[in-house]
């Protein structure tokens, strides 16, 4: 009996688990080493690129999502749980979490300069964030979810429009902001 390859066995593990994956525990359940995750993400990822599913890759997590040529199909589907617009305050909160993750609520109140609390929770509810706990500060972080990625027809953060611009821009204005409240 020959062994399946890697990235076979990986996109298994995700298929039957419909659920992003940690690296880590990939790592461990196959026995495999960074190089060959590595090695074996790339191959599934070019592999699925003409499917109706792709690797989504996240620091952390492996997980399969549809395409984003299924986005309208998908959309008409979920339309009945997103009816509400997530208003102008939602979109500022996600911009913010999407280019700065991870990131805590009271950073992100920082920036707004307003509570976040409400918005957080909304973007929760539809997912398009997840809440993490900070094990060294035991508060929770933010960051976007697999869903966004998704839904936004990315694969991964840094596809996203003038990710690293918007991202240098962000940590001066950060600086800035540190330096004056000394």
């Amino acid at each position: 009996m020959s062994v399946m390859p890697i990235d076979v066995l990986i996109e298994g593990l995700l298929f039957y688990k419909s659920a992003p994956q940690k690296k880590q525990t990939i790592l461990k359940l196959f026995g495999i080493t960074e190089a060959e995750l590595a090695t074996a993400t790339e191959t599934l990822r070019t592999r699925l690129t003409s499917g109706a599913t792709r690797l989504l890759e996240t620091e952390e997590d492996l997980h399969l999502v549809t395409c984003a040529e299924l986005a309208p199909i998908i959309e008409a589907m979920r339309k009945s749980e997103l009816k509400a617009d997530i208003g102008k305050a939602g979109a500022e909160t996600l911009a913010i979490i999407l280019y700065q993750e991870p990131i805590s609520r009271a950073e992100i109140d920082k920036i707004r300069g307003v509570n976040s609390s409400f918005i957080l929770r909304n973007l929760l509810i539809r997912g398009l964030i997840e809440r993490n706990q900070n094990k060294t500060t035991n508060s929770f972080q933010f960051k976007i979810s697999p869903q966004l990625l998704s839904h936004l027809g990315v694969t991964h953060k840094h596809e996203l429009p003038d990710f690293a611009k918007v991202v240098d821009a962000l940590e001066k204005f950060n600086e800035a902001v540190t330096t004056t409240d000394l």
